[in-house]
This record gives structure tokens, C-alpha cells and sequence, in this order.
């Protein structure tokens, strides 16, 4: 029963939240089935590779997304979706061959001595 438009248009509007839950985006997988993805590590899209299937919105959304270097912590954000569910996704993607990650370089050893005080008298020069 209708009462007024109104009331109807309160179910269409962005506070509704997302039509579809998450687990459906991945097929109730909670891990990627290719690829570590860390906060910080960074994707970017593949040029010139078609995907094999018809892609869900989502992710024809992070292949847009990352035609320069994002890291999965934007992605997340931009689609407003959980984490676990970006990096199912993200993992489905390098799986085609539709994306590459590039990790972060960990540092093996602590910084040197010498090196904390050339910044320190860096820093102070400013």
C-alpha cells in the first residue's frame, strides 16, 4: 500500500545502503583465491587485457579505479565496500590477469645511525 511518494523514495536513497550484500559480490568467499593484499600495497590495471567474462559492476569499478597506481586501502574506500570483500574481489582480478600489485618494500634492518643523524640535521636546516 502507497501512501505517499515520499515515504517510497526514503528506501532509494544512499542511506539505504547497498543492494547487494557483500557475501554475494564473492560468492561467500572470505579469501582471495590469488595474491596477498596489505593495506598499503598498491594495484594498478593492466593495459590492453580484455576479460575473459563479462565483469560484476564492482569490479569494472577497481579495473577504472586503478589505472594509476591505488593502494587497496583507497579502493575499499571508493567502493565503500568491507576489506575482506575488495581483496576477494582484487584477488579474482589478478587471478584474469586484469591487474598487478606491487608490495611495499620492507625494510630489512633498522635504520643506521649515521642515517637518523643526516635527517635530524636535515630537519634542522629547515
Amino acid at each position: 500500500m502507497h501512501t505517499s511518494g515520499a515515504t517510497d523514495e526514503a528506501w532509494y536513497d544512499d542511506d539505504a545502503g547497498p543492494v547487494a550484500r557483500p557475501y554475494t559480490m564473492t560468492g561467500g568467499r572470505t579469501a582471495p583465491a590469488r595474491g596477498q593484499f596489505d593495506l598499503i600495497s598498491l594495484v594498478v590495471a593492466r593495459r590492453g587485457v580484455t576479460p575473459p567474462t563479462p565483469l560484476f559492476p564492482e569490479q569494472a569499478r577497481i579495473v577504472e579505479l586503478c589505472h594509476h597506481p591505488v593502494s587497496v586501502a583507497e579502493v575499499g574506500a571508493e567502493l565503500d565496500l568491507p576489506l575482506g570483500t575488495v581483496r576477494v574481489l582484487l584477488g579474482d582480478l589478478l587471478a584474469a590477469g586484469l591487474i598487478e600489485t606491487h608490495e611495499p618494500p620492507m625494510l630489512s634492518e633498522l635504520p643506521t645511525e649515521d642515517l637518523l643523524e643526516a635527517i635530524l640535521v636535515g630537519l634542522r636546516a629547515l
